[in-house]
């Protein structure tokens, strides 16, 4: 049984259980699926300020705080015991275009050549982790909601904003894979 959890799941069964999650939180309580709000009812709680953005009662969105950190809780204990001792499998195509940028190294669920804290002290770290954080923040907040908010919660319930958040989020993720990341990776 714990052989069977620890493998990849296919995309057919992952993607239909986050997706139920959606109607579980509309049916228990007429909670919204999201997970950028979190931030915001962290920073109302944490610091007080004169912000009016950051000027409302926090304390009616805790379950949120509890979801996220259930979230971080569940992520930390499926790394610590559930994780695949297996190289990740990358797609042949993949990786001979990333060893042609020094990436060859898949033996945990991220190259190393990329997030090991020497590589994230080079300018290509800091621009990857600062920039794209900035940029994701950013984007986040001028979107109205973050990915998993817009393209679950938001297409669930036939937003049409969440569809024009969620084609430009596809848009972006597809420019910066094949135009952006190109260029940071030879640097």
């Amino acid at each position: 049984m714990l052989d069977w959890i620890r493998q990849p799941w296919p995309w057919y069964v992952a993607g239909p259980l986050i997706g139920l999650t959606v109607p579980l939180l509309l049916l228990l309580g007429n909670k919204s699926f999201g997970i950028s709000s979190s931030l915001r009812h962290i920073c109302a709680a944490c610091v007080p300020a004169g912000i009016p953005f950051f000027r409302y009662d926090w304390k009616k969105e805790i379950w949120n705080l509890f979801f996220v950190t259930g979230i971080l809780l569940g992520g930390i204990l499926a790394a610590q015991w559930l994780s695949n001792p297996s190289p990740v499998v990358v797609n042949p195509k993949l990786a001979a275009e990333l060893s042609g940028y020094g990436i060859t190294n898949y033996d945990g669920l991220i190259p190393q050549q990329l997030f090991s804290w020497p590589q994230l002290m080079t300018p290509r770290g800091i621009i990857m982790m600062v920039g794209g954080g900035f940029l994701v923040g950013f984007g986040t907040r001028y979107a109205g909601g973050c990915t998993s908010g817009h393209a679950i919660m938001g297409l669930s319930n036939l937003q049409w904003p969440s569809l024009v958040a969620t084609c430009c989020f596809m848009a972006g993720g597809f420019i910066m894979a094949n135009l952006v990341l190109p260029y940071i990776l030879k640097m």
